[in-house]
């Protein structure tokens, strides 16, 4: 399979990356390399993977790029991550992550991508569901900018399909966490405590720490992305684990192998932090037959271990 993967030289892209040629693929990375970084792909590009600098926000470089490479397969991962900054600037947020999607889609279209598979989110574009874990077929309430421009994109995925009958699919990520997360930045909070525990610093904790989330690993997100591009299937897909994990969990999973005093230090909580969130991934299942293989308990001192390695 010829594969594009967008935002390839970030966490979660550089994983698809590395999957894909392990199993023989031709691989081509679209990265404008703002947060992803090109050592991440230093294996890849070693194995024969190609690299273009470049923003997905730009048509002219999206169009060269499909054109030279002509991918069977787009995985489109790349994105405008920092929740923050899509509250802060919403145009900005949009410009990336929907007009971006927006000039992948006319130009797989233009080229015959034969499968487009979509990184989406999952608690960002639920906000503050009434029924946990939730399901696909819930209301969307997304509480920033961020989660509203991720389903947007969804929906023109999905007139893709309707005007054009191109195949495309959303996979709506629980937290993913895993080697190469950066613990700097607008990153989860599992990297940030573990950055934290290495350093020897406290974690920081807002809130009384019994807010939950659906942390699924990396490695599960990999296999799901790798699935969905050789089905069928389209719409929007939950990838998580099904259960709700609270931020002391993770706390106290750590402390063990931190360097220092690791009992969190309390601050108020933050505006707009939903206090529980976890995605019922039935479909997944059924439609992908995935299923996350990595527990917390088995997935939290991995990824310790990765990062002691890679700093």
């Amino acid at each position: 399979m010829r594969a594009l993967v967008t935002g390839g030289a970030g966490f979660i892209g550089s994983n698809v990356v590395d999957a894909l040629i392990e199993r023989g693929d031709e691989v081509h990375v679209l990265d404008d390399l703002s947060t992803g970084r090109q050592q991440n792909l230093d294996g890849a590009l070693a194995s024969g993977a190609g690299l273009t600098e470049g923003s997905i926000a730009d048509r002219a470089t999206v169009d060269r790029v499909l054109g030279e490479f002509k991918p069977e397969t787009i995985f489109h991962l790349a994105a405008q991550i920092d929740v923050r900054r899509s509250v802060a600037d919403p145009a900005f947020d949009a410009g990336v992550n929907v007009v971006g999607t927006i000039n992948l889609l006319e130009s797989a279209r233009d080229h015959d991508v034969a499968r487009v598979v979509f990184s989406s989110t999952g608690g960002a574009i639920y906000g503050e569901a009434s029924v946990i874990p939730t399901p696909e077929s819930a209301l969307p309430l997304p509480e920033a900018p961020y989660g509203q421009a991720k389903l947007a994109a969804e929906g023109y995925l999905g007139l893709f399909e309707r005007l054009y009958g191109m195949s495309t699919v959303s996979l709506r990520y629980g937290n993913v966490y895993g080697p190469r997360q950066d613990p700097l930045g607008e990153a989860g909070v599992i990297a940030i405590f573990c950055g934290r525990a290495l350093a020897g610093e406290r974690p920081t904790v807002y809130g009384d720490g019994t807010q939950t989330r659906d942390y699924v690993h990396v490695d599960d997100v990999v296999a799901a992305n790798l699935a969905a591009a050789g089905s069928n299937v389209t719409g929007a897909i939950n990838i998580g684990t099904g259960h709700e994990t609270t931020v002391l969990t993770l706390v106290d999973a750590l402390a063990p192998h931190a360097a220092g005093d690791f009992t969190p230090a309390f601050e108020p909580p933050r505006l707009g932090e939903l206090p529980r969130s976890a995605l019922d991934v039935s479909r997944a299942g059924e439609a992908l037959g995935w299923k996350a293989s990595v527990s917390i308990e088995q997935g939290l001192p991995a990824t310790l271990d990765w990062a002691r390695t890679a700093g």
